[in-house]
């Protein structure tokens, strides 16, 4: 799709509008009610599908087709990063009247980050067509990774800061406290960051991490980088809202990862298949269409198996408890 530098200016200020208005709006710091997050999570999700049957009717069915399910993909990707977005705030002990805050703008630095990469990956994907072997080659083994991970009985329940944010937080120092919604302070005439700030740029850098996976995913699905650039805008802008709204649902979503390994093990697939095809090699190519309702159907099935186990798995613990519950009053009885 062509896409004139006319577009690209409108549409990045159109997102912009778009955030400024979400911000002032939870400019004032609050604890976020489930009501006010589903609303919000609606409003985002509507704004994705009218953007998608925009590129529908101005570029035609396959942009449109190639945008929601980049959206798609990202989206679920995205719900992956929950988990560690709830690590970070335990670690940082972030009062949940700022969680909003720290998020929006958290979001807003993945995604300034997410835009250099993507400009990369499109400036290396025209250049070097080879490159789909690479990024297909690692979707593949992140697949596997992901599948190994969830196989094990291991959990990390802690956060743990990278290199790049401990080299921050000694250059400059952080405050002992939270100051409101403060970013910088002076203390002894020395100006240190504070807490809300570190936590910010944890989410911000910690989301570049998934971005490893994800962008080479999307650009499985296409190579035209406004649609990987508008996919992702709207799948990382509504992930505030959802960290509320399902915040308590992620424990019982066991069966994500698999879901997840599935659908990047399938792109990997699909763009070795891609990059074989443009190397002349006659083999079937999978469409857009076919992709979509791969992905839909993966997640589909992927939820409704969490939730099946989850609710087993707390009828089997009713159960133990009812049992032990028993067995000591049997104990005092005797």
């Amino acid at each position: 799709m062509e896409v004139s530098v006319t577009l690209w200016v409108l549409t990045i200020l159109g997102l912009a509008a778009l955030i400024a208005v979400d911000f002032f709006i939870g400019r004032k710091p609050h604890d976020v009610s489930i009501r006010e997050a589903g609303i919000w999570t609606v409003v985002w999700i509507a704004l994705a599908c009218l953007f998608g049957l925009g590129l529908l009717v101005f570029g035609g069915g396959q942009p449109a087709g190639e945008f929601f399910a980049g959206f798609v993909t990202e989206k679920s990707l995205s719900v992956d990063n929950l988990f560690v977005f709830v690590l970070i705030m335990a670690k940082f002990a972030v009062p949940s009247q700022y969680q909003q805050r720290v998020l929006l703008v958290g979001v807003l630095i993945a995604l300034v980050l997410r835009a250099a990469f993507i400009a990369a990956g499109a400036a290396i994907l025209a250049s070097f067509s080879w490159v789909f072997y690479l990024f297909g080659a690692f979707l593949i083994w992140t697949a596997w990774k992901l599948i190994q991970e969830a196989r094990s009985e291991e959990e990390d329940e802690e956060f743990e800061e990278n290199k790049l944010l401990k080299a921050v937080e000694r250059r400059f120092g952080v405050a002992d406290r939270y100051h409101g919604t403060k970013l910088w302070l002076r203390q002894n005439g020395k100006r240190v960051m504070t807490p809300m700030l570190v936590v910010m740029l944890a989410i911000g850098t910690t989301d570049v991490l998934f971005a490893l996976d994800s962008i080479p995913a999307i650009f499985g699905l296409t190579q035209d980088a406004y649609i990987v650039f508008t996919a992702n805008a709207f799948a990382l802008m509504g992930l505030r809202q959802l960290y509320f709204l399902i915040g308590g649902l992620l424990k019982k979503l066991v069966h994500l990862s698999y879901g997840l390994s599935v659908i990047l093990g399938f792109i990997g697939v699909k763009l070795v298949l891609h990059a074989l095809h443009e190397s002349g090699v006659h083999v079937p190519e999978i469409s857009i269409p076919v992709s979509l309702g791969v992905i839909c159907a993966v997640l589909a099935v992927t939820t409704i198996t969490s939730l099946m186990a989850s609710r087993k798995q707390a009828e089997v613990e009713e159960v133990r408890e009812q049992q032990g519950g028993g067995a000591r009053k049997d104990s005092i009885d005797a």
